[in-house]
């Protein structure tokens, strides 16, 4: 990596003479490539933190929407295992945790909005009943942004980054716009990504003036904060349970949801027949 010092030239023979006004401009030079550097260099981090965290966002969606009537036929079966041992033991311990784990199941306001549509008052959805009976059924919509869309997103994200703005109009319609951006992103939407880097390319180019020693200074306190908020997002995202499961497959998610799936399925098996043999009967 060049220094700040080579690149300023090094005053060998044959160079003009350093004037006093060269010297006393230089180490505000130096703290203005120093800004240049770190805004490019959070930018980079901030697209690598989106970018994550939509991925983080869409197979959440899938887990939910794949796996989310195994999770509830188990939390079912183990409410009724528990209540049947209840009531084969009668103690008041046992009567208590089956309490607690009906009152787990208990309806409660805008279930079908946390399920995602996979249940209503009257039980699963045809859809739900598919999964769990290895039928087959309609794969849930997948929101994974293309390799054309990840490009996209991260140039309009580099040239249209609020963090590159000066005054606060400039930056005010910069929020604005990546907010549009982001949203597209968040979509997979291809085409109006392309829409708004054609609408960007037409839009004015911001033009900025020189800055005095100290707003370069505030400035890069500024940055320094803002990427420790980034970095804190990022272990956030990272260590979330999705995150985690998203890290272990990050090529091919839909393999590791199968995988997940097929030992719920398993799970659920074994509740079944759990249950009825504390039922004395051959059902489910």
């Amino acid at each position: 990596m060049t220094t700040p010092e080579a690149e300023q030239g090094g005053g060998g023979a044959g160079e003009e003479p350093v004037t006093p006004e060269d010297e006393a401009a230089r180490p505000e030079a130096r703290l203005e490539r120093a800004v240049r550097a770190a805004e490019q260099a959070l930018i980079e981090y901030e697209i690598a933190v989106e970018t994550f965290r939509v991925e983080v966002e869409n197979f959440s969606r899938l887990h939910e929407q794949k796996l989310g009537p195994l999770y509830a036929r188990l939390e079912e079966l183990d409410a009724r295992i528990l209540q049947a041992r209840a009531e084969r033991s009668g103690d008041p311990e046992d009567q208590r945790r089956a309490d607690e784990a009906r009152a787990r199941l208990a309806p409660i306001p805008g279930v079908e909005e946390l399920l995602h549509g996979w249940m209503d008052d009257s039980g699963l959805f045809p859809e739900a009943v598919a999964m769990l009976t290895n039928q087959a059924v309609r794969p849930p919509q997948r929101v994974r942004p293309s390799e054309e869309a990840r490009k996209l997103y991260r140039e309009l994200a580099r040239k249209a980054h609020p963090d590159l703005a000066q005054e606060e109009p400039e930056r005010e319609r910069r929020e604005e716009f990546i907010t549009r951006v982001n949203a597209a992103y968040a979509r997979g939407d291809e085409a109006e990504l392309r829409e708004l880097a054609e609408e960007w390319a037409k839009g004015p180019e911001l033009k900025r003036g020189p800055s005095r020693a100290e707003e370069l200074y505030a400035r890069l306190e500024w940055l320094d904060r803002r990427k420790e908020m980034l970095a804190l997002l990022a272990r956030e995202l990272e260590d979330s349970a999705i995150g985690h499961m998203l890290q272990l497959a990050p090529d091919d998610p839909d393999r590791l949801l199968d995988e997940i799936g097929q030992q719920l399925r398993t799970q659920v098996g074994e509740r079944e027949a759990e249950l009825a043999a504390l039922l004395g009967d051959g059902t489910g």
